[in-house]
């Protein structure tokens, strides 16, 4: 498949060298893509409003008027499989990447190896994304993307599949269910499974996920959950 990229950065130079090194990428990779570059968060918006079909986004994350910040969380309220690689002079920003689930940051000057891998991780997450499972339910049977699925919840013999567009009740053993999942997800409680890509805080004893919701964590799991959510992001 193509992928359609976009490089926003308002330094020229940054812009270009950033370009050159994605487009060397694909290359070598052989993935055919497109590859817009932007000199500002309101150009790449504008023509976001028109077409939302972008799979990998690098922005830097200090721009005037709108900050590579502020354009990811625009694009996260309705957009959760794109990826989003920030790039940055400062460390300072890293916590910022946890309220858009950012993929990775790269600190400027961008080292060409390393966002060769952190794009081959994009990847790796687009076509993860694109899984599916079907669930079924007193109500009838529905495909549901793993991507879409905030986390699981036993209930008895059932199983509650929260997902980012409403909820499933499925009568299955939980253990059975996650047979079908990949390692974005990770089991925080004996009666909870979360998608690591929804956490957005983590305490000793419970987790908030995207929706609100708060899941608990077992006693001693803390140190599990939080080395699997550094790896994963």
């Amino acid at each position: 498949m193509e992928l359609k990229i976009a490089v926003c950065d308002d330094d020229s130079s940054q812009r270009n060298y950033l370009t050159e090194i994605v487009l060397t990428w694909a290359k070598k990779r052989c993935h055919l893509i497109k590859l817009i570059p932007y000199a500002n968060a309101k150009a790449f918006l504008f023509d976001y409003e028109e077409q939302k079909d972008f799979d990998i986004l690098l922005l830097d994350v200090e721009m005037p008027e709108i900050s590579g910040i502020e354009l990811a969380k625009t694009v996260r309220r309705e957009n959760q499989s794109v990826q989003i690689i920030f790039i940055t002079g400062y460390y300072e920003y890293f916590s910022d990447g946890f309220d858009v689930s950012a993929l990775h940051y790269l600190i400027k000057p961008v080292d060409a190896d390393k966002l060769f891998l952190v794009l081959d991780r994009a990847v790796k997450h687009l076509a993860e994304r694109e899984r599916a499972i079907l669930i079924s339910t007193a109500e009838g049977e529905f495909k549901v993307s793993l991507s879409n699925i905030l986390y699981l919840e036993a209930q008895k013999v059932y199983v509650v599949v929260h997902t980012v567009t409403g909820d499933y009740r499925m009568r299955i053993a939980l253990t059975k269910f996650t047979e079908q999942l990949d390692e974005t997800f990770f089991k925080v409680h004996r009666a909870y499974v979360v998608n690591l890509k929804y956490i957005e805080k983590i305490t000793r004893t419970e987790i908030s996920v995207a929706n609100g919701d708060v899941v608990p964590i077992s006693r001693g799991m803390y140190d599990a959950v939080h080395a699997a959510l550094i790896k994963y992001l």
